[in-house]
């Protein structure tokens, strides 16, 4: 009896359905879909986009060897974009202009691309292309640099990199208190170009300790023009093969009670088979140095901003290893002087500078002199 029952209720369920949909099929098209929410937009998580560029005029004169030159130069142009795929994961993408020659190679690249997974302070996790853990001047770049002639002391940011400084690779990174860590591995072969064992890895490390005010996030800056009191130490590794990196950095900077503004960086570095800058030849694969920066800030508004002189000196000294019988050495001396105006942090500057490169073993003196511009939107 049940089992007929079933089947009765089975058949007269088959007929309804049956009944349904024709009536659907019968209805106008407007009436069937009229409670049907199609939308019309589509809602993307928020995106920012911004734009930077540096452009110089400099006067080389290159002592007892070529004739002197003065070269307009578009130093730099960068599209940033950021944007949130959930709360927690994020994407960057930045292209660099690499400069017009001879400074620059006239071409557009991929400087950065990440994939962000950033839970907390204390767990972070990079992907992709990015800045590996190194020494603070390679964390801040050109953009967030005290000085106007970065990277040309022969000692901070020699790190090897696939392009601007980047390598391919991955990392973890948090903040601890006072503690901020870093470590990574990253594509050997991409970072150095030169490396046939394609199962090596770059491996890189960092330990900061800001013992004044904190300095939330991944990347540094040179100076934060007054906005902190800043006393950090960093310490920064790479390694790879037989090859490592080494330096140790700090920053001291300090408002005074007149709103000027101190700041002292000073960088201790050593490139063994790994990073540097190869010399004057490229050959000279093992080097150490050190600079020290001194700046101040007036605290005086002029006109739209505030004047700012900044005085650099650094020492390296490279040994020819890639040819043992020949045991020669040199050091190269760099000072450099800034007079900068400041009109808004690092996305309004001016400066005008002079930098001078003395060099042992006969090797020829460079001299320049020059006025920068840099803005950032």
């Amino acid at each position: 009896m049940k089992q007929a029952m079933r089947g009765r209720e089975t058949e007269l369920q088959g007929v309804l359905k049956r009944s349904v949909g024709a009536a659907l099929l019968a209805l106008p098209a407007g009436a069937a879909m009229a409670d049907v929410t199609i939308p019309t937009t589509v809602t993307l998580p928020p995106i920012s986009i911004g734009a930077g560029m540096r452009t110089s005029f400099t006067h080389t004169d290159a002592i007892n060897t070529t004739p002197d030159a003065n070269r307009f130069s578009l130093d730099s142009v960068r599209l940033y974009m950021n944007g949130s795929a959930t709360q927690q994961f994020k994407f960057t993408f930045n292209t660099e202009y690499t400069g017009s020659p001879p400074g620059g190679s006239n071409t557009v690249q991929v400087m950065d691309a990440i994939g962000r997974f950033e839970y907390s302070d204390q767990l972070n996790i990079w992907a992709g292309r990015f800045l590996p853990p190194s020494d603070r001047a390679n964390l801040y770049g050109p953009y967030y640099a005290n000085n106007w002639k970065v990277y040309e002391d022969g000692v901070q940011d020699g790190y090897p990199s696939v392009a601007v400084g980047r390598q391919n690779g991955a990392a973890y990174w948090g903040q601890f208190g006072m503690l901020k860590v870093s470590a990574g591995v990253f594509d050997a072969p991409s970072a150095t170009g030169t490396l046939k064992d394609q199962s090596k890895v770059l491996s890189a490390a960092r330990l900061q300790l800001d013992l004044w005010d904190p300095e939330p996030g991944y990347y540094l800056n040179g100076t934060y023009y007054g906005g902190k009191d800043i006393l950090a130490l960093g310490l920064a590794g790479e390694t790879m093969a037989k090859g490592h990196d080494l330096s140790a950095d700090l920053l001291v900077e300090k408002k005074l009670p007149n709103a000027g503004v101190v700041t002292l960086e000073s960088e201790y570095t050593r490139y063994n088979k790994l990073g540097g800058y190869g010399g004057f030849d490229g050959s000279y694969l093992d080097s150490n140095g050190y600079y020290a920066l001194l700046s101040y800030l007036f605290p005086q508004q002029v006109g739209i901003g505030k004047f700012q002189v900044l005085g650099k000196y650094g020492r390296a000294k490279f040994d020819d290893t890639a040819t043992p019988a020949d045991k020669s050495e040199y050091a190269q001396r760099t000072a450099e002087f800034d007079l900068n105006y400041v009109i808004k942090s690092f996305n309004a500057r001016a400066s005008i500078f002079y930098k001078g490169a003395y060099l042992d073993g006969g090797l020829p003196d460079v001299k320049q002199v020059g006025i920068g511009l840099q803005l950032q939107i």
